[in-house]
C-alpha cells in the first residue's frame, strides 16, 4: 500500500474513532513541515492561504489547476492526512468529477466542495450567495462517485447561513449527507451563538467546525469529528508582519542572528539526509 493510501486510509479511521481531528491551517510546504513536526496527525490546505500566497484574495481568482499544484506540494511535504479546499469543485457536476480525479491523484486525503455561486469568497467575508439545493446535492453525488479510492473523504460545505439562515442550512447540510458526503461544513460561524446552533441543529450529523472561537477540547466536546483551525493563518501573518516592521523601523530584527534556529530549519526541511543520499553517488 502505497504512503497516500496508508494516509487516507489513517483519516477514514480517525473519523471512525471519537477524538477530533484537528488541521491546522496550512499553505505550503514548509508550514506542512513544521505542523507534522509538532505533532498534528492531520492538515488543513487553507483556499484563504492558498491564494495569499500568490498575493491574491480569496475571491475565486485561483484555478483548479493551481489549488491542484498546491495539494501536491503539501501531500509530498509530509506523511500525514491533507483535508484540502476545493472551492465549489470548479462548475457543473462534470468539473467536479475532474477536481475529486485531480485532487486524489495529487495526493489529498479528504476535499470539501461548496454550494456558493462561481466565483466564491472566503466563508467570512459577506455578500456570499448560493446555488439552488439540487444543483448542488448533484455536484455532491458526482463528487462521491468519482472517487477511486473508497477511503478519500468527501465533505460538502454549505455557505448558506448569511444569505437564507439556519433553516436553509439544516436543510442542506441533511440533503448533503444524503447524497453520500462523508462530513457536513457549516462556514462562516462568527459568533458562540452560531455556534451553539451548529451543534444543536446538526448534533446528529459527521461535522467540521472551520475557526477558534473555542479550545481544540470544548468544540471535540460538542461532537464535531473534524477542527480546521484559523488560528495558524493569523499567528504567522502577524510574526512576519511584526518582523518587517521591526526591521524596518530599528534595521535588525531581534534573535535573527541566532544560527540554532537556521540549524533547526535545515534539519526540518531534510538537508542532512539529503547530503547523505547525495553521497552515494560521489565519484
Amino acid at each position: 500500500m502505497n504512503q497516500t493510501k496508508v494516509t487516507r486510509r489513517r483519516l477514514r479511521q480517525g473519523l471512525e474513532g471519537p477524538d477530533l481531528v484537528v488541521a491546522p491551517f496550512v499553505y505550503d510546504g514548509l508550514q506542512a513541515k513544521i505542523a507534522e513536526a509538532a505533532g498534528f496527525g492531520a492538515l488543513y490546505m487553507t483556499g484563504f492561504g492558498t491564494a495569499a500566497a500568490r498575493g491574491l484574495p480569496d475571491v475565486g481568482l485561483l484555478t483548479m489547476t493551481e489549488m491542484v499544484e498546491n495539494v501536491r506540494v503539501l501531500a509530498r511535504s509530509v506523511a500525514i492526512p491533507l483535508i484540502c479546499d476545493a472551492d465549489t469543485g470548479y462548475g457543473s457536476p462534470l468539473n467536479v468529477i475532474r477536481t475529486v480525479e485531480e485532487y486524489e491523484a495529487a495526493g489529498a486525503s479528504a476535499l470539501h466542495i461548496e454550494d456558493q455561486v462561481w466565483p466564491k469568497r472566503c466563508g467570512f467575508l459577506l455578500g456570499k450567495q448560493v446555488i439552488p439545493l439540487a444543483e448542488m446535492v448533484a455536484k455532491v453525488r458526482a463528487a462521491c462517485e468519482a472517487r477511486r479510492d473508497p477511503d478519500l473523504v468527501i465533505i460538502a460545505r454549505t455557505d448558506a447561513l448569511e444569505p437564507e439562515g439556519w433553516e436553509s442550512v439544516e436543510r442542506r447540510a441533511r440533503a448533503y449527507r444524503e447524497a453520500g458526503a462523508d462530513l457536513v461544513f457549516v462556514d462562516g460561524i462568527r459568533t458562540l451563538d452560531d455556534l451553539d446552533a451548529y451543534t444543536a441543529r446538526l448534533g446528529d450529523l459527521p461535522r467540521l467546525y472551520n475557526g477558534a472561537l473555542l479550545s481544540t477540547d470544548e468544540i471535540g466536546k460538542r461532537g464535531f469529528k473534524v477542527m480546521i483551525h484559523t488560528g495558524t493563518l493569523a499567528a504567522a501573518y502577524r510574526a512576519v508582519r511584526d518582523a518587517m516592521a521591526e526591521l524596518k523601523r530599528t534595521g535588525a530584527v531581534a534573535d535573527a542572528g541566532d544560527l540554532s534556529v537556521f540549524a533547526e530549519l535545515v534539519r526540518l526541511l531534510g538537508a542532512p539526509a539529503a547530503f547523505e543520499r547525495a553521497q552515494r553517488y560521489d565519484t
